[in-house]
């Protein structure tokens, strides 16, 4: 089997998962968020805005998905689908802000006496079944107002993201760069192992012309011993 190369040269880069990450648990909240609001508030047919919010939703997840696998080997993939992923969420949040203004809806405010329980609830739950139970239960303004929530923290969350992306960019550079830190140093590596192998054998050489010149004066010894016997 073959060796794999030591971690420090670590080329391809390590994602965390992206079903781990908030921000996408976030937009698969969103993505069953929308579909059910869709369902129930807006027409089954002759409205594109259906067929427009459902699939902001489902881009904003799987560009995200798209993106970190990319991600490993591509940092410029990785940033350009994240960005498509925030760009379908702010698409998205339009367009339940649209619902809410177009239909006298409120759109909750901090001053609002529900808006500190809804960012406290949208903020610590990301799994779609802590919101399953209220699908069929919210209102249209409800709904509305916790999809717009949800879709500024994810935007929140995407962004910050893409910051630390740059930050890493700029200090450790892409695959390209990786590739050649990882090969120079690699090589480096053996050229030191090589320069201390030949120390050791030069010293290895001496220690054997010393032996046999002790041998030669010890067998030199032992024959003037017998020849005076």
């Amino acid at each position: 089997m073959q060796e794999r190369p030591s971690s420090k040269y670590q080329i391809l880069k390590r994602q965390k998962p992206w079903r781990d990450a908030y921000y996408y648990q976030k937009t698969e909240v969103l993505y069953q968020l929308t579909f059910h609001f869709c369902k129930r508030f807006l027409p089954a047919h002759g409205d594109r805005t259906v067929d427009q919010m459902i699939q902001a939703a489902r881009s904003g997840k799987q560009n995200i998905i798209e993106g970190t696998e990319d991600g490993v080997t591509s940092t410029e993939m990785h940033v350009k689908l994240l960005n498509v992923a925030r760009s379908s969420i702010q698409e998205l949040r339009e367009d339940y802000r649209d619902y809410l203004l177009s239909r006298n809806l409120l759109i909750w405010t901090p001053a609002h006496s529900r808006y500190d329980d809804m960012r406290t609830f949208c903020k610590h739950h990301n799994r779609v079944e802590d919101y399953q139970l209220y699908f069929d239960k919210w209102n249209a303004e409800e709904m509305a107002n916790i999809a717009l929530t949800l879709c500024y923290m994810t935007d929140a969350m995407l962004n910050r993201h893409l910051i630390n992306i740059e930050q890493e960019f700029v200090t450790q550079g892409g695959i390209k760069e990786r590739m050649h830190a990882a090969r120079t140093g690699y090589r480096q590596e053996q050229d030191r192992e090589l320069q201390e192998l030949r120390l050791l054998t030069a010293r290895q050489k001496e220690e054997i012309t010393r032996q046999k010149e002790e041998l030669i004066q010890l067998e030199a010894e032992i024959a003037r011993l017998k020849a005076l016997l």
